[in-house]
């Protein structure tokens, strides 16, 4: 009797493993944003080429050691590049998944962490700090000085959550030491270099300083954002980075996204750089800060680096220490051009977004500045943790009302349009942010639009 086969045949076994390593690569895949030809969303590749022009120019004439750029559209990514290299010294050659170090883009994610408890009803925004920070209860402004005394005087109201959201709360960052309010910052531990947790910044050193303006007098860039970091942990009883890890990395498939600089990770870090001579930004590059995210020996301060990003990996801050790659980055800013979800994912609603991205700041405050071409201009308010293009033609380059975003000190860029469905990401570590260079990008990126 013939024996009948009672297995898959071979040809069904291929199918199926065919199937199945399908099924697999998709998954490898799942925390990136889906690809794209340039044409499918209304790009132009021909256009495009000058971008990558650009970018590769910035690398030959040795004003960028090395880039990274991502330009999607419509949900999906058609262009992302990598130019130059993640470090000279050792000759690694830049990758579109290297990782940077996000400095001030952090802020963002600092400031959806926070909204993400507003929307549990943990607080409103017209709260006044002290109702959940005690020991501003009693802070003092500036009101003048007396030669080296200062005068000071009670606020004429309470700084809210809402100015500590749009940098109108009174604080300052610390950097200028011919500022005397500055100076008390550095007198009382108010930095990143000594402070060893939120806590510590926010709710012990700060309040000793008096605020530098009144609330809602002025925009001042500020640690206004650490605040927001010691507020999350506060609301959630949770340390801020575990919060971000498990509510917002993890639930957006931002499997890179980071703090500091993880030894695991080193190989895929990029150095930084600086100008050897700050005030010729033209002069040949040195590196202040290794891949390993410590400075060199003999390395020039590049900023607000203190010790090294390193530190930041064990010591998290909401104003700086995230670190990511330009999809990772692109994956957060997609959550936000879709209204708050991506993926079926949610992280906040379309009218949380909504206010986030709007205009903030109260009526005497007619736009942002921070001393950089094109902020200047009158052309950008600021919404809760992110710049907002109030008219681009004010701001001086192409793009639509209502662009939001945020910058990076080591030259890294989110440019997010809902109009457009448009986001972008330039990622460069070159201290201190090339805000040129994040305008060329602006607008070769922009004039590759053709539909």
């Amino acid at each position: 009797m013939a024996t009948i086969a009672t297995g898959p045949s071979p040809r069904l076994v291929a199918f199926a493993s065919f199937i199945l390593l399908a099924g697999v690569l998709a998954a490898a895949r799942a925390d990136e944003l889906p690809m794209a030809k340039p044409a499918e969303v209304g790009l132009s590749a021909e256009r495009l080429a000058r971008l990558d022009a650009a970018m590769q120019a910035e690398v030959d004439t040795g004003r960028k050691a090395g880039i990274v750029a991502l330009i999607a559209r419509r949900g999906r990514v058609a262009h992302l590049k990598a130019f130059g290299m993640a470090e000279r010294e050792s000759n690694a050659a830049m990758r579109t998944d290297s990782l940077f170090r996000l400095y001030s883009m952090t802020k963002p994610v600092t400031s959806v962490a926070l909204l993400m408890l507003y929307e549990e009803g943990k607080f409103q925004l017209s709260d006044p700090l002290e109702k959940y920070i005690p020991a501003f209860k009693d802070v003092q402004v500036l009101a003048g000085m007396d030669g080296e005394r200062m005068r000071l005087e009670a606020p004429r109201r309470k700084p809210t959550i809402h100015d500590v959201f749009r940098h109108t709360a009174g604080f300052s960052y610390g950097f200028n030491p011919q500022d005397p309010i500055d100076r008390l910052y550095a007198e009382n531990g108010v930095d990143f270099v000594t402070t060893t947790s939120l806590k510590q910044l926010v709710a012990e050193n700060l309040p000793k300083v008096p605020l530098l303006y009144h609330p809602g007098d002025r925009w001042v860039y500020s640690v206004a954002h650490d605040v927001q970091a010691y507020l999350v942990e506060y609301f959630s009883g949770m340390p801020f980075d575990e919060f971000c890890r498990t509510r917002i990395f993890e639930p957006l498939g931002m499997t890179d996204a980071t703090f500091g600089v993880p030894k695991q990770y080193v190989q895929r870090y990029t150095a930084n750089y600086a100008p050897s001579d700050p005030t010729n930004p033209a002069a040949p590059l040195v590196r202040v800060e290794t891949r390993e995210g410590v400075p060199p020996p003999g390395a020039p301060s590049g900023g607000p680096i203190g010790a090294g990003y390193a530190r930041y990996t064990d010591i998290p801050f909401g104003g700086l220490s995230m670190s990511s790659t330009a999809m990772d980055y692109a994956r957060f800013g997609q959550m936000l051009v879709n209204g708050g979800e991506l993926d079926g994912t949610r992280l906040l609603g379309t009218k949380t977004v909504e206010l986030m991205t709007m205009n903030n700041l109260p009526p005497n405050i007619p736009a942002i500045s921070i001393g950089a071409p094109g902020l200047g201009s009158g052309g950008l308010g600021y919404g809760l943790g992110v710049s907002v293009t109030l008219d681009p033609a004010r701001a001086g380059n192409v793009g639509s009302k209502g662009t939001f975003g945020w910058a990076g000190a080591a030259s890294t860029w989110a440019i997010l349009d809902p109009e457009e469905d448009l986001v972008l990401i330039l990622m460069a570590q070159y201290m201190v942010a090339d805000f040129d260079f994040a305008g060329r990008f602006q607008t070769l990126a922009y004039q590759a639009i053709v539909d």
